[in-house]
């Protein structure tokens, strides 16, 4: 029994995908797929974003930054299931699981904050165009990056301390697809109520306070834009926006549900989908969104191509 829990607390098993033992390779050559695209789709928008002189705006500064957190948060856990998917061995360490776990965590509230500044730009812009220029300096903008990325840097890292400081017990079979706070507080002994309000409260700040500002700010431009005497400036508005929203309904709407459902019962099943949704789903699909939908994106990618052509 001692020799079990030694082993207990030196490893888990994600067992990830393991309901479906037919359809491995099947899910490795798909979840392959989506990581390339996630890497040259986001890549080719940082790319993009930093070299063209006519996108070197605040609008396209925070793009390029989201992309980034967008490439760093997905490899946190896609190339762990990738491994896992190809070598059929699921075992992790406790010590990669929670840098696994802090790194996830750090970057899923880095994205949500810079989802906020990207929706108060648009506010700005839209709402006093006139005092943009001023109140969107590039050194705000930079200072709103990296509030971004370091405001949840000592929570999580506490946080996570906090997680992997008490005794874990009974099964180590983690159910899910990386190190996720609600199937590691399954498997602790005793009290976790501790735990599960503390996730409650960065649930709290991290989520639902950019969710709420990012919120107010469309309910601002809404009002704004529809007192616009033009149809034209109206649909040119809503045009800025429509990709953002997009992202941030893909984004909020599955990683919230996820993880106030895993909180009150843990369905290990519904969680990992509509962990896929936010941890996979979203980072696919925004170079295609803003490369359809944005006319200056698509002016800027032309160009290479037709300067090889000539």
């Amino acid at each position: 029994m001692a020799e079990k829990n030694l082993t207990l607390m030196e490893e888990f098993i994600l067992l990830g995908f393991s309901e479906l033992p037919n359809f491995q390779g099947l899910l490795f050559v798909i979840f392959l797929v989506m990581y390339l695209s996630i890497l040259l789709g986001n890549g080719l928008i940082i790319v993009i974003t930093n070299m063209e002189p006519a996108l070197q705006i605040p609008m396209y500064y925070f793009l390029g930054n989201f992309s980034f957190v967008e490439i760093c948060y997905t490899s946190v856990t896609l190339p762990r299931m990738l491994m896992n998917l190809w070598r059929q061995k699921r075992n992790i360490s406790l010590l990669s699981c929670a840098v696994q776990l802090c790194f996830f965590l750090i970057l899923v509230a880095t994205e949500s904050f810079l989802l906020a500044v990207m929706a108060y730009d648009r506010f700005v812009a839209i709402c006093k165009p006139l005092s943009y220029p001023l109140i969107m300096s590039h050194k705000m903008c930079v200072q709103m990056v990296i509030g971004s990325w370091v405001i949840g840097i000592p929570v999580f890292i506490g946080q996570t301390y906090q997680v992997f400081s008490v005794p874990f017990c009974g099964s180590n079979k983690l159910n899910h697809i990386f190190c996720d706070m609600p199937p590691l507080m399954k498997l602790t002994c005793g009290d976790t109520s501790g735990d599960a309000f503390f996730t409650y409260i960065d649930c709290f700040l991290f989520g639902l306070i950019p969710f709420l500002l990012i919120l107010l700010s469309y309910i601002r431009i809404l009002s704004t834009v529809l007192k616009l005497p033009s149809t034209t400036g109206r649909s040119k508005a809503f045009s800025t926006c429509s990709s953002h929203l997009i992202i941030v309904c893909l984004f909020y709407g599955s990683a919230l549900i996820a993880y106030l459902q895993s909180l009150s019962s843990y369905s290990g099943i519904t969680n990992k989908i509509f962990s896929l949704f936010y941890t996979i789903v979203t980072p696919v699909v925004n170079p295609m969104i803003y490369s359809l939908r944005n006319k200056d994106f698509i002016e800027a990618m032309r160009k290479p191509f037709s300067k090889c052509i000539r």
